[in-house]
């Protein structure tokens, strides 16, 4: 039978939807929240962005879980309250929503256990509508008066300027975080190999995996520096790390592949990785940019890379801040000298004695030395008389596609092996 369109309900959909990532708040702004929701009593404040018909809480102070919030945390405009706010439905401030009569049929009110809420618009520089400034409660707050409401709309104009500021810096993490996940999802960036050579014998022992980002405008390290900067630097250093091992089967037998790794990445799977090639080829490069002590369980899982037969190389040595510390902790197979100091060290003395003393700790901790960076026939000249006896860089050969790598035979390896 046919139902009139009088009798039929209206079905009010959940006022929550679903949680979204979002930044780490500015904690000047949690702060004008916590003065807000002390001065009128409440038990939660919180500053939200406006999207379409969703309302999304990007900081918050108080007792929000006890609302079943977080932030990121998205609310609808169908059961909610914003958008009859914004439209002038309801006012700013209600000071008992399960009595008032336009919010007691609310989804909110239920949902959230809504007794009172206090609540303004948030406008930009540019005159449009940022998001909301709030406070809400579980009982009602009958002392609340119209004052509160103006302190409330005080605050919300200090803030405008701030989220004018952070809605830019959002919408930038935002814009990395779709670049960067783009690139993870089609399977990481292009890989190019370099050259690794024995100096004394001219020979090509290994070659060094790196990433490309074609077109990007971007140089590689600013893509990982990025990349970590919004938390998917382990996932974009484990994508490249797994596209550069697929290529292991292809190089020629004899020769070590070289990937660099970051200590974070170094617990996060790389052994998993590693376990599903042959790790006895593989030389793990631990970027010196971040602290091993920074890490929990990276020398365990440097430990574990080594049970699996790969060696480990101290990257970037002479860049940092880490020195011979990180050095002593790591105990590398192979340190790998920077290439700031590599350049010019045919004619500055202060750079040849550097690099004489790292042949000597390397000498103590049983490894080798090999020299980035090398560009013209006089650095390389110099790095073999400091008795470097490895190098690689554009003037012994330039990085390049796997297919047009230099030929090279069975040779030795770049350096002893610590199992």
């Amino acid at each position: 039978m046919a139902i009139s369109s009088g009798s039929a309900r209206r079905i009010m959909l959940p006022a929550r939807g679903p949680v979204v990532d979002v930044p780490e708040p500015d904690m000047a702004v949690v702060e004008l929240l916590r003065m807000l929701r002390r001065a009128m009593g409440m038990d939660v404040a919180w500053l939200s962005q406006i999207r379409g018909d969703v309302q999304i809480l990007r900081v918050l102070d108080g007792d929000y879980a006890s609302f079943g919030l977080m932030p990121g945390s998205t609310i609808r405009a169908e059961g909610g309250y914003f958008a009859r706010i914004l439209s002038g439905e309801l006012p700013s401030m209600i000071v008992d929503s399960r009595r008032d009569v336009r919010t007691a049929g609310l989804a909110a009110t239920a949902e959230l256990g809504l007794g009172a809420y206090a609540a303004t618009p948030v406008i930009t520089r540019d005159g449009g509508v940022y998001g909301m400034l709030g406070c809400l409660s579980h009982e009602s707050r009958p002392w609340l008066r119209s004052r509160d409401g103006r302190f409330m709309r005080l605050l919300a104009e200090v803030l405008a300027d701030s989220v004018s500021d952070l809605q830019r810096v959002w919408e930038g993490r935002n814009t990395v975080w779709e670049r960067v996940s783009r690139v993870i999802d089609s399977g990481g960036p292009e890989i190019v190999f370099q050259p690794i050579f024995d100096l004394r014998r001219d020979e090509i022992v290994g070659v060094e995996a790196l990433s490309r980002f074609p077109g990007s405008g971007r140089d590689p390290e600013g893509w990982f520096a990025d990349a970590t900067a919004i938390g998917l630097g382990v996932e974009l250093e484990l994508v490249a790390a797994r596209s550069a091992m697929a290529a292991l089967p292809r190089i020629p037998a004899g020769l070590d592949l070289a990937v660099n790794i970051s200590p974070r990445t170094v617990i996060a799977g790389l052994p998993r990785l590693l376990s599903e090639v042959d790790a006895d080829r593989v030389l793990v490069e631990i970027t010196e940019h971040d602290r091993l002590e920074d890490t929990p369980g990276a020398l365990a899982g440097i430990a574990a890379l080594r049970g699996l037969g790969a060696r480990i190389a101290a990257d970037d040595v002479g860049a940092g801040y880490s020195g011979l510390a990180q050095l002593i902790e790591l105990r590398p197979d192979v340190i790998k000298v920077d290439r700031r100091l590599t350049h010019g060290i045919d004619t500055d003395p202060a750079r040849r004695a550097v690099a004489a003393g790292l042949v000597r700790v390397t000498e103590e901790i049983g490894g080798v030395v090999l020299a980035e960076g090398i560009e013209t026939v006089a650095e390389r000249r110099t790095v073999a008389a400091t008795n470097i006896d490895h190098g690689q860089g554009d003037g012994l050969a330039p990085p390049a596609p796997l297919a047009h790598l230099p030929c090279a035979g069975r040779l030795a390896r770049a350096g002893p092996r610590r199992k």
